[in-house]
């Protein structure tokens, strides 16, 4: 069972039984639920911690949970209708749209309420995060002389030197920016190449949260398609003259979510093409770390290969470490760097110094390239497995390309099909699926789903998570 599954599931029992307890009365002490209700200590923690922070108990270091006192009568509501015309009213033509749509964000962010099966995730499963490293590395990093110190506006030097080499070619750590995660990253570097209300040129299908953020920043994406070699250059060439969009962007490698590795002759053309349109190329290398075990040798960044400064590049260590572990660089070459960093410091100061520490310690650490070699190998059986079963139980969801790298697949469903109402069945069944339209940010050509095979326990899970499936594709394709 799930950790989080447990501590919801406590805290619910929990929650019934605070009935027999007077205000203030206490309840039993953490060893006594841990052998009643036979669960870890941590569960029990996260238990109470969550009927806190819902204000049922108060817990009290050394003394232990008491039933919070009654509450009093709530104030009265205020009268908040005023703020719609406040958030919406705007002495300039209504140009840019002022609201900010996180739906698409949420699909893999939300956790699925407990006992189904997370085929929606976009992170790795706890089983294949490297925990016990990154607390050392934190451990060690809090020890470190000056680690709780301001560290420098751009990043550590020597993380910035570690993201450089990684990056390949020429770049260095002054080329360089650490960054509160990919999200953060993306959202600079947007905020820096497009003016608010301009076009973006983006891939379609892509990731929801890009398309969130360019949105949210007041600019408009416009959809170039993508195959299973990436992105058309063609369509790409046609949509920077049709549009004078100053950028594009793109993830050349397992892009998400079609799992579509950049093909090595349009390379060349994508940053030919925009160097010619004088536009900028935001590539998002997201998963390099996340190669499954039978990919062999990959491309390097196309950042690797750009002299002229067309690239700006961004990676993270999220994806292959922890959703909390947000650390992440852009790379870029020219005046553009000058526009990202002062973005940066003026939206975040800087990443706070013990994280980047801790990035130091656990990726010079031993455990490091272990734990690369372990989810990469994990992720191919993962792979395998759920690729195996939807071609037993499902081979109506055509499958067109596997990728060898990234944490999920892109089925497209039979003609016809409905995907809100896929996805409505198969989490009654107990599976948690993610529906396609968001990723488009025109009308899709075709309904799909992408399933994560990151998220779960292992391969028995993956097993059952298709079965449901199966139960809920009956239900809705007959």
């Amino acid at each position: 069972m799930h950790e989080r599954s447990s501590v919801a599931e406590l805290a619910e029992r929990l929650r019934r039984e605070l009935d027999r307890y007077s205000p203030g009365g206490k309840l039993p002490s953490s060893r006594a639920l841990v052998e009643r209700f036979r669960v870890s200590p941590v569960t029990v923690s996260r238990a109470l911690a969550q009927l806190a922070a819902e204000g049922l108990v108060v817990t009290r270091p050394g003394a232990g949970a008491f039933r919070a006192q009654t509450r009093t009568a709530p104030a009265p509501a205020g009268d908040t209708s005023w703020q719609e015309v406040a958030l919406s009213a705007d002495g300039a033509a209504d140009l840019v749209p002022r609201s900010v749509d996180d739906s698409g964000v949420l699909v893999s962010l939300a956790a699925p309420p407990p006992g189904v099966i997370e085929f929606n995730g976009g992170y790795l499963h706890s089983s294949l995060q490297p925990e016990r490293a990154m607390a050392a590395a934190l451990s060690r990093a809090g020890r470190r002389p000056g680690a709780w110190g301001r560290p420098p506006m751009e990043g550590l030097p020597e993380l910035r030197e570690w993201f450089a080499r990684g990056i390949g070619g020429s770049f260095t750590a002054a080329e360089v920016l650490v960054t509160a995660g990919g999200q953060s990253a993306l959202t600079t570097a947007l905020r820096a190449l497009a003016p608010p209300g301009a076009p973006v040129l983006v891939e379609s299908p892509t990731y929801p949260g890009m398309l969130a953020i360019a949105r949210a920043a007041g600019l408009r994406p416009v959809p170039v398609p993508v195959d299973a070699d990436g992105v058309r250059p063609a369509l790409l060439a046609d949509a920077f003259r049709a549009s004078g969009a100053p950028a594009f962007v793109c993830q050349p490698l397992f892009q998400n979510p079609t799992g579509a590795v950049l093909a090595p002759e349009r390379r060349r053309e994508v940053l030919r093409i925009a160097r010619e349109a004088g536009a900028f190329v935001v590539e998002d290398d997201f998963v390099r770390r996340l190669v499954h075990e039978d990919a062999g040798p990959l491309p390097r960044p196309l950042a690797a290969d750009d002299p002229d400064g067309v690239v700006v590049h961004v990676c993270s260590l999220t994806k292959a470490t922890s959703p909390s572990f947000r650390v992440s660089a852009l790379a870029a070459r020219g005046p553009v760097l000058e526009r990202l960093r002062a973005i940066q410091v003026v939206d975040t100061f800087f990443v706070p110094r013990p994280l980047q520490e801790a990035a130091l310690e656990l990726v010079g650490s031993p455990a490091w390239p272990r734990h690369l070699r372990s989810v990469s190998a994990e992720l191919k059986a993962r792979r395998d497995a759920m690729t195996a079963a939807l071609g037993l139980h499902l081979p109506e969801l055509a499958l067109p390309h596997v990728p060898s790298g990234g944490y999920h697949l892109w089925p497209r469903l039979p003609d016809g099909a409905e995907e809100s109402a896929l996805t409505g069945a198969a989490l009654r069944a107990g599976v948690a699926i993610t529906p396609g339209r968001p990723y488009f940010s025109a009308e899709p050509p075709a309904a799909h789903i992408r399933l994560s095979f990151a998220a779960v326990a292992g391969t028995g899970e993956i097993a059952e998570g298709v079965r449901r499936l199966r139960a809920a594709c009956d239900e809705v394709l007959g």
